[in-house]
């Protein structure tokens, strides 16, 4: 990236650091412009994007702070690095290639001209053309890797391929998993338990593809993925739920959908540390797979607290349960918004209300454990607050997972 970066004229680099502040304020306003302009000219790239991450704002947001991020580090763009690389990631899942980054250059110049007027000059819409054209290049790059890696190693594959829904199985009210194995019968790649892959689902009645990204569930070096999808209502302001639906409703044993290969960097860190899992309804799917992997090819002690709303959505308890009866050095512990009288009568149901720190402190067994969690952004951001200020866990001992566009934690 470094090299890239010096291509930049140093006008160009003092240009575009000057028109932050700017960005800082507006900059919503222009990626919400940016995205409308280009799918009322390109709607065949509606598929690539969420439309209820897009009704939201989240990802109007996600990249107005990459962008913002990319005018405030122009002379320093290896700092970036990280970001590009998990950007990378969900890129290569949804098969964004070369050619859409044209596409997205001259909408996002137009997008910042028509929302900024004036204050927009030739010169700065010339600087940022050309910073784009470096950043570019640094994301098709990686993203180029990430694609050699996915199709190279054993059982990968480039693009989409075709799996059979072997089982399929109710976890709970609103949760169900998919076992997938491949139509050609081939092997299965290694994956880092954390990651997930893109489901492609071609519903009926709808005239695009949709594309979803769903965590694995379970370990790898089984002879199946499995997903395990949360069926998400549809509101008149939110219309999620299309593939989730249909995924519930439609898709049965022996249907076949269509994956790209697995991706994401929220991974099992190598180590011995002990292992804290906190997960918040639906965000236990990428655990799960830290879990399984933790208890059958480690010797790590595991700590997995989950929190679901009640015991009728919450997934994976008696499972879960389960090992933690066979194995000492698995605790297992089940916090519920709302208990029901049987909840009582459970050992591993131990709290009624929200995760607290107290709590918490109480049932984590060793301060130098790593932490994995993951759930909706209130969960993550509150989980994150109480790691952060309240437990002192340092920074490189906690990790956590988006579904979705990144948000900011500590906002």
């Amino acid at each position: 990236m470094a090299s890239n970066q010096t291509l930049l004229k140093e006008s160009t680099v003092e240009t575009v650091k000057a028109t932050a502040p700017v960005l800082r304020e507006r900059g919503a306003e222009i990626t919400e412009h940016f995205y409308k302009r280009m799918f009322e000219q390109h709607p065949e790239l509606l598929h690539i994007f969420n439309q209820t991450n897009q009704e939201s704002g989240r990802q109007p947001e996600a990249l107005a702070n990459t962008v913002l991020a990319a005018a405030e580090n122009i002379d320093q763009l290896e700092t970036m690095l990280p970001v590009v690389r998990e950007i990378a990631h969900k890129h290569r899942s949804l098969q964004v290639k070369p050619e859409h980054y044209p596409i997205v250059g001259k909408n996002l110049l137009a997008a910042m001209k028509e929302v900024l007027g004036e204050a927009a000059t030739d010169d700065i819409i010339g600087a940022w053309e050309e910073a784009y054209n470096v950043i570019a290049d640094v994301f098709i790059s990686v993203e180029q890797e990430k694609y050699e890696e996915a199709a190279a190693q054993t059982g990968g594959w480039d693009g989409f391929r075709t799996f059979t829904v072997a089982q399929k199985v109710r976890e709970s009210d609103v949760i169900t998993s998919f076992y997938l194995k491949p139509v050609d019968g081939g092997a299965l790649p290694w994956f880092y338990p954390g990651q997930y892959v893109t489901v492609k689902a071609d519903i009926p009645g709808e005239k695009y593809l949709h594309l979803r990204q769903y965590s694995m569930s379970d370990a790898p070096g089984q002879s199946h993925l499995r997903i395990s999808v949360k069926r998400e209502d549809s509101t008149d302001t939110l219309p999620d739920g299309k593939v989730s639906t249909f995924l519930h409703r439609q898709v049965e044993e022996g249907d076949t959908i269509e994956l790209t290969a697995p991706a994401g960097d929220f991974k099992l860190q190598d180590g011995t540390r002990p292992v804290v899992l906190i997960s918040g309804g639906v965000g236990l799917t990428p655990l799960m797979s830290m879990f399984r992997t933790l208890v059958s090819e480690t010797s790590r002690s595991v700590t997995f607290i989950q929190t679901a709303r009640s015991r009728s959505v919450h997934a994976m308890h008696a499972r879960t349960s389960g090992t933690a009866d066979e194995y000492d050095r698995v605790s297992y512990h089940v916090c519920y918004d709302i208990w029901m009288d049987a909840d009582h009568e459970d050992a591993y149901v131990q709290k009624e209300g929200r995760l607290d720190a107290e709590w918490l402190r109480s049932i984590v067994p060793d301060e130098e454990a790593d932490y994995y969690f993951c759930g909706p952004i209130p969960f993550l951001q509150a989980v994150h607050k109480m790691l952060k200020e309240e437990l002192n866990i340092a920074e490189e001992r906690r990790h956590f997972e988006f579904f979705g566009p990144a948000a900011d934690l500590d906002g």
